[in-house]
Parts: C-alpha cells; structure tokens; sequence
C-alpha cells in the first residue's frame, strides 16, 4: 500500500529536514539586515541591484511556510510545464516548487538569483535534496538571463513567481508575457511594500488582460491569472 507521504516530497526527510533548518536561520533575517544596512552608508534605495544582492547575500528573505504550501498545491493543481521563479535568495520557495513538479512527474523551474553566494548555495541544497534535476539556476540579472535562457525558447511559461526585487516585479512580468499562455498564473509576494505597487496597478488593470485575487499570508500575496 503507498504511504500519503510519499506522494508529498514536502514529506520527504531530506527535504522537510532542510526546510525546517532554513526556516530557522531564516528567523534572523531582521537582525543580518540591520547590519546589512549599517553597512551601506547610502542604504539600500540609491544601490544598485547587484549592491543590493550583495549586501543581502546572508539575508534568507523567505515566503512564509502557509505561502510555500500555497505554491506547492497550486503546482500541483495547474500541472505546470515550465515555472519560473524569479528570485531564488537561498532556494526556499523554489524548493516547495519542485517537490510540486517532481510529485507531479512532470515539468521544470528555471529560476534566477543575482548573488553568486546565495546561487552556490541554493544549487548545494538543492543537489542535497534531491531535486536539483528539475531545477535550472540562472546566475545574474533576470531581465538578461530569462531571455537568454534556451529551455524556454520559443515556448510557454505556465506559471511564474515573483519574489526577487520588488522594483523589478513588472519589468520581470513584462519580459516574459509574450510567453504567458492563457491560464497562466503569475504570483506575486510580499505585495504590501509600497514597491510592489506599479505591479498591483498594472495587473489590476482590466485593460492588462489579468484577472486575480490577493491572498493573506505574511505580507500578502497577489495571485493572477493571464486571460
């Protein structure tokens, strides 16, 4: 008789053991950004994006666990082909979007980190876990990277996340939507900083071609569908 838990690798004890550890050093991340900060004469605003990374490079900046269950049922709800994350910072989320598409037995997540740190790590853990074959890392800036990226081609994109630089969420969306197909969902996180707010506007927008809903977990999460 198959176990339940075998059909969630979320369950597995490589992934849920990794998980738990990250999300304890993750309970930090107030405390590495002050220094971070402190760091920065000009703080973060003025930086660059890849200042920015690198004076985050020890900052975890996870979804909240209820938001990586959410993405791992809705990857497994939509059967996606092709995912892609942009921001992987140490590779929490896209962890729960792998173990969606490895229990799906089907599809990929191309996902994209500026830090080379963060991107040396994350493929560690993912290599650790199990599930670095479904997982392509794209080191760099994502508006070069994702265009550049061969496994995407001249498909489609069935389901994007969006938790890197929240400045950069509609430029990011707007480089992808000629690969958007119909039924495509787009999530978006941390949606209450004031940064996330052209994006908000713009898939809000009927006349965008979206319909959606925002969804309480942490700091909100907006969940679009491409019409």
């Amino acid at each position: 008789m198959t176990s339940l838990s075998t059909l969630n690798t979320l369950r597995d004890p490589r992934v849920g053991a990794t998980l738990d550890r990250m999300f304890a050093l993750a309970e930090e991340d107030d405390a590495v950004y002050q220094r971070s900060v402190a760091r920065m004469p000009g703080g973060f605003e003025p930086a660059t994006n890849q200042e920015r990374a690198d004076a985050s490079a020890e900052i975890y900046m996870p979804v909240s666990e209820r938001a990586g269950r959410l993405l791992y049922t809705l990857v497994r709800a939509v059967r996606p082909a092709t995912i892609v994350e942009f921001g992987t910072s140490f590779g929490i989320s896209t962890l729960h979007l792998a173990a969606a598409v490895r229990d799906n037995g089907t599809g990929q997540v191309i996902t994209t980190e500026l830090s080379a740190g963060k991107v040396a790590a994350a493929r560690a853990t993912f290599t650790e876990t199990g599930l670095d074959d479904v997982i392509t890392v794209l080191e760099g800036d994502a508006l070069e990277t994702l265009p550049r990226q061969p496994a995407l081609g001249d498909g489609t994109v069935d389901f994007v996340l969006l938790d890197g630089w929240k400045d950069l969420y509609l430029p990011v969306l707007h480089a992808l939507e000629p690969r958007l197909a119909p039924g495509t969902l787009v999530i978006a996180d941390d949606i209450e900083f004031e940064s996330v707010q052209p994006y908000l506007r713009y898939v809000r927008d009927p006349a965008s071609g979206y319909e959606g809903v925002d969804f309480p977990v942490e700091d909100g999460m907006e969940i679009s569908c491409r019409l």
